[in-house]
């Protein structure tokens, strides 16, 4: 008798301002997933955020494929666990930690990993010019602490222009980020597995714009892709090896698409992770992972392999026995 077929829930769409990427990827994912093996069911949640959260117990694996908040961020991770699903991608601590660059580039400092200088803000802080151009310089970038796609982001070079980026980061996130320019290349790297990831070979980005906005990303479609990165050998090995560093420290699983900066002088600074890459057809995550030698379909059925795994060696751990006292 024939294998039964794996059911396959893919989980897009949701509240997020990042929705209409979320149905582009999940668009790719649907007709990259091997029909022979796989059973797969679309589950589209509407922009109002309301589903039928039991159907998501009929799935034999859920591909969450939900960039930005209650997606990304361990809301729809807790959900599943709470369900006892097995998911792909991150867990609910390493999914909230990479989703929140606050506290993202907190844990990478902390792990001595290099960082931009940075500040945050909440809406009630007084947000003073002097201060930010004390510490971090001009230009800087105005970002919402908990979103992706480049969404709300601003470059701003002077005083006058810092109001109106800080009212539209507002706009999606009650905390921002307000980091230092670092002058770079930008080079991103995938990162694939559990316990042991491994690190796919590196990309550039080389925008059309003063920097990968989500205009540079998603509309003008004049940014050039450079897969892979022309880089020397030991710089590849150096990106490489801080990728999966930074994987395992922010408490990473599945996937995560790493970017950085690389300097004229050869330093690397990390810019972010991102736990649920895209996959659209411009996404790096899946062209990067396709020029190391594995195919979109065969990345597809790792991830699953890696959710299915994740979720069998929790099933194992048990509960501590009551103890009288």
């Amino acid at each position: 008798m024939a294998n039964k077929k794996l059911k396959i829930g893919v989980l897009f769409g949701g509240k997020s301002a990042e929705h209409e990427v979320s149905l582009a990827s999940a668009k790719n994912i649907i007709r990259a997933l091997d029909r022979k093996k796989y059973e797969i069911v679309s589950v589209k949640i509407p922009k109002n955020g309301k589903f039928e959260i039991e159907k998501l117990k009929k799935f034999d694996v859920v591909f969450p494929v939900m960039h930005g908040p209650y997606g990304e961020d361990g809301s729809i991770q807790g959900l599943l666990k709470i369900l006892d699903v097995p998911f792909v991608g991150a867990s609910v601590l390493g999914s909230a930690v990479g989703m929140d660059k606050d506290i993202m580039k907190r844990l990478l400092r902390e792990a001595g990993i290099p960082i931009g200088k940075f500040l945050v803000y909440r809406a009630i802080d007084e947000i003073k010019y002097s201060e930010i151009s004390k510490k971090l310089g001009f230009p800087v970038y105005v970002k919402p602490a908990n979103m992706g796609s480049s969404i709300g982001i601003a470059k701003i070079k002077n005083e006058k222009e810092l109001k109106k980026a800080v009212l539209s980061a507002f706009q999606y996130d009650l905390k921002i980020i307000i980091e230092e320019e670092i002058k770079g290349r930008e080079i991103e790297c995938s990162v694939l597995g559990n316990d042991e990831p491994i690190a796919s070979l590196p990309g550039e980005i080389v925008p059309d714009e003063d920097f990968y906005s989500y205009k540079a990303k998603y509309v003008t479609n004049k940014t050039k892709l450079v897969i892979p990165a022309i880089l020397p050998n030991t710089t590849i090995e150096k990106v490489q090896t801080t990728a999966v560093k930074i994987f395992q420290t922010l408490n990473c699983e599945g996937m995560g698409r790493v970017d950085m900066f690389l300097t004229k002088s050869g330093k690397i600074y990390v810019n972010e992770i991102n736990t649920i890459p895209g996959f659209t057809d411009i996404s790096m995550y899946p062209k990067l992972w396709e020029a190391s030698g594995i195919s979109q379909s065969e990345l597809l059925d790792t991830l699953i392999v890696l959710a299915i795994e994740r979720f069998e060696k929790e099933s194992k751990l048990g509960t501590p026995k009551k103890v009288a006292i």
